[in-house]
């Protein structure tokens, strides 16, 4: 055989030893590939765009804290301190749960969706509110606002002997009743 013979490419279905070893560090977590980055790549070596994956990363390493997500006291407070605007909300919440529970369904509601409220305008107001920080500070302004004045005005709308009567309501009301 000559030298040629003993240089043959593989096969299709064939893998060589090089060639296992350069897949095995192009895959990620779990082993599936495109999903890491190549050794090279990795290492800053490399023309740059062979060894690197469009995909997203199969496994997120790290997230952003959203803006104001801070501490809401120094840190050497007690965590109840630091977390205080949460508390707030979550206590002004479970009160009004309490008095839904003891058969004040108005009330208790009205409490709920004013929680909520409050805690748009703590959201709003001020810079550092903890845990009440979930997303940006305007989709968390419009949603806690959103939800508590939605759940107002349905506590001031329920029946029996409604607080807020809409007249353009009732007439929607019987229209699709009829």
């Amino acid at each position: 055989m000559n030298g040629a013979a003993s240089a043959r490419r593989p096969a299709a279905g064939e893998a060589t030893a090089s060639g296992r070893a350069a897949a095995a560090t192009r895959t990620g977590p779990g082993g599936r590939p495109g999903s890491g980055k190549s050794s090279e790549a990795a290492e800053g070596h490399g023309s740059g765009a062979a060894g690197k994956s469009r995909r997203f990363q199969a496994v997120t390493r790290d997230t952003a804290r959203p803006e104001g997500g801070g501490r809401a006291a120094p840190g050497d407070a007690p965590a109840p301190a630091r977390q205080w605007p949460l508390l707030a909300v979550l206590g002004a919440t479970g009160l009004g749960l309490l008095l839904v529970a003891f058969d004040a369904f108005r009330v208790g509601t009205l409490l709920i969706g004013l929680a909520m409220i409050g805690g748009a305008a703590l959201r709003w107001a001020l810079p550092s509110v903890g845990m009440l920080a979930v997303r940006s500070r305007f989709t968390d302004m419009f949603t806690y606002g959103g939800l508590g004045v939605s759940i107002v005005l349905l506590a001031l709308m329920a029946q029996p002997k409604a607080w807020l009567k809409i007249p353009f309501l009732d007439d929607i009301l019987h229209f699709t009743v009829r």
